[in-house]
């Protein structure tokens, strides 16, 4: 009779902490379930963490005359010859990203990256030489065209050496990094499109 009492108890107990344990596993359950809005959060939340910078240390020539009818004037030639640092920072504009998600499962379509900075840090300028012609002397605006016409090239040099599709893997692999520790089993990614989210399993 003891004996049965005992059984009794340890089934009565173990009952208990079978349904506690459940209870703590359907909690865990449900914290770990995101809708779209959750997951845009959190993409844009470590957006800083996606981009990619190149540094730059560069020089800019500037040479000009004054003319007429396209032709060149004597002695009215002007220079400065000057170094610079900066930088440029490609990224992904995660707010733009679009979501679909359905339980485990999670489908992005994620913008192109593009440049979003490119930097002439002014304190860093530092000038070698110039001219000093009274017919024809330079002027803040000499120095603006040479810079932005720098900050062109910059631009481009830094595409041609794949700043873009550095930036690109950089967001997809944050993405994903991300969206693994949120327990998402099947993520995919792919290039915005115009047209609507499809249908996921």
């Amino acid at each position: 009779m003891k004996r049965n009492n005992y059984i009794a108890i340890l089934f009565f107990i173990t009952t208990i902490i079978l349904a506690v344990l459940l209870l703590q596993a359907k909690r865990t359950e449900r914290k770990s379930v995101y809708d779209s809005t959750t997951v845009l959060n959190k993409i844009v939340y470590v957006q800083e963490l996606s981009l990619v910078k190149y540094n730059y240390a560069g020089v800019i020539s500037f040479k000009d005359y004054m003319k007429i009818m396209d032709i060149q004037i004597p002695l009215t030639e002007k220079f400065f010859l000057l170094k610079y640092n900066g930088y440029i920072k490609a990224g992904v504009d995660f707010k733009n990203i679009k979501i679909k998600v359905k339980g485990k499962n999670i489908y992005i379509q994620m913008p192109k990256a593009s440049v979003l900075e490119t930097v002439i840090d002014e304190k860093s300028i530092r000038v070698f030489d110039e001219s000093m012609n009274a017919f024809n002397p330079l002027s803040i605006n000499d120095y603006n065209k040479a810079i932005t016409k720098e900050k062109v090239n910059m631009t481009r040099g830094a595409i041609e050496q794949g700043i873009l599709t550095e930036a690109d893997n950089q967001a997809r692999l944050v993405i994903t990094s991300m969206l693994k520790e949120m327990n998402f089993e099947k993520i995919t990614i792919d290039e915005l499109k115009t047209v609507g989210l499809p249908e996921i399993e």
